[in-house]
């Protein structure tokens, strides 16, 4: 191609509506080269058989073949190294300049800086846009420039500082996709070619039902309802739905808990941005002094649902059939892992990271240091579930636990690997040892 280009690097934004980078990168002079990067460096630390995976390329593939058949055009699909296939484009193309959508995860923002440094080597203008969120990195701080470690202050001034008709200004990405360079022959890749499967799990689309929102506070917290959760956990971590679509909908329904859980994703993303420690350390330092028990027969019960607690083991049976677990049963397994068995976190967080359709680094760290105390605006580490207690309140009747051990009362369903008395006794103790 003698004219030049501008690339359009898909990441987490799988959607041609309200694509702010999208939008930059189409209002261009330059025709438009769409871009996806299955980056080995993340797909060589996931099973052949990712459900995720599947998702994103199945999603791909829709976009690739609307393209194709609307515009004549097409979306470019490569595996491997962001940087060698840049390397590989800036080769083939006259390239002006690369946009793409932030990522505010510790590994993309090193790969950004590494993109960027080697662009700007070939005279090419890396430029980056906020997509995935209302309030990014340092908008949100307390009066001193700091950032805010405790949530309902941060909700208070994200807030505050909310004007919707300039947060929620969409932009009209998908009105100039005739903008997209005409080229039938970009790069193509299978799910074979990279060594992966096709998984049977699928990610379920999202609901962003009036009823669902209005009555959201009042079904949450109980997992036999089904209908009660919105499944958009998938759809806002991949970007197949932009977040300031999902915002309009909680507004008009005048719903300030569902409002309140996204700001809760934005408040965990602004944690893990400015510290990226935590990742592997726990954000209060001292609660690295536990002593962790660490048995891997007993995690292995956890993992499988095998606990002998039926709330605990119908959600760890859900997330290993289905890679969805009901957030209030994710408070109640995390709570039992560190608490009753005393296993480190980080345990229980690679776990979720590897099973969960929605898995959001920022939001699972967040919640998992939530659970073991150790973490901004965490739980106390004396609030101990009672595993009984929480099926009584919020499974009543069973139905959720019959639906996943539908063997409950037979003989094969295993004993209670813990007594709760003596299992918080214990973990208060060791708590206690380490934080003095």
């Amino acid at each position: 191609m003698s004219e030049k280009i501008t690339i359009f690097w898909f990441r987490r934004d799988l959607r041609f509506e309200d694509n702010i980078g999208l939008y930059a990168a189409l209002e261009d002079a330059h025709p438009v080269l769409p871009l996806f990067i299955f980056d080995e460096e993340i797909l060589d630390t996931l099973p052949t058989n990712d459900p995720r995976v599947t998702f994103i390329y199945n999603r791909v593939q829709q976009m690739r073949t609307q393209l194709t058949e609307e515009y004549s055009s097409t979306l470019a699909i490569y595996h491997g190294k962001p940087k060698e296939i840049f390397k590989q484009l800036i080769h083939e193309f006259k390239v002006h300049q690369v946009i793409t959508n932030r990522d505010y995860e510790p590994y993309a923002i090193h790969r950004d800086k590494e993109i960027g440094s080697y662009l700007k080597s070939q005279n090419v203008a890396f430029n980056t846009y906020k997509d995935q969120v209302i309030f990014e990195e340092n908008e949100i701080v307390k009066s001193d420039g700091n950032p805010y470690l405790v949530y309902t202050p941060y909700k208070n001034k994200w807030q505050a500082q909310f004007k919707d008709k300039e947060n929620l200004l969409e932009s009209s990405s998908e009105k100039y996709l005739k903008n997209l360079v005409r080229d039938h022959n970009l790069s193509h890749i299978s799910l074979s070619d990279m060594g992966f499967t096709a998984s049977n799990i699928e990610v379920p689309d999202y609901t962003l039902d009036p009823h669902l929102i209005q009555n959201y506070e009042e079904t949450r917290d109980y997992p036999y309802i089904e209908e009660g959760t919105s499944k958009l956990g998938p759809h806002l971590r991949f970007g197949t739905i932009s977040i300031r679509t999902v915002m309009k909908k909680a507004i008009a329904e005048e719903n300030h808990v569902f409002w309140s859980e996204l700001i809760w994703r934005e408040f965990f993303m602004q944690i893990l941005y400015h510290f990226p420690h935590t990742v592997t350390d726990t954000f209060k330092p001292n609660y690295d002094r536990i002593v962790w028990r660490n048995n891997e027969k007993e995690f292995d019960k956890w993992k499988k649902g095998e606990t002998g607690y039926e709330l605990v083991d119908a959600g760890m049976r859900e997330l290993n059939a289905t890679g969805f677990m009901h957030n209030r049963v994710r408070m109640l397994v995390a709570s039992f892992l560190c608490k009753h068995l005393l296993i480190d976190w980080r345990w229980g967080e690679a776990y979720f990271a590897e099973k969960l359709l929605d898995y959001e680094m920022s939001s699972n760290i967040g919640n998992w240091q939530w659970a073991a105390g150790s973490g901004v605006d965490a739980a106390p580490y004396f609030r101990i579930f009672n595993p009984n207690t929480q099926a009584d309140k919020f499974d009543k009747e069973r139905k959720y636990i019959n639906k996943w051990i539908p063997n409950i009362d037979e003989s094969t369903y295993p004993d209670k690997m813990v007594n709760h008395k003596e299992a918080r006794e214990r973990c208060l103790k060791v708590y206690k040892e380490a934080l003095r």
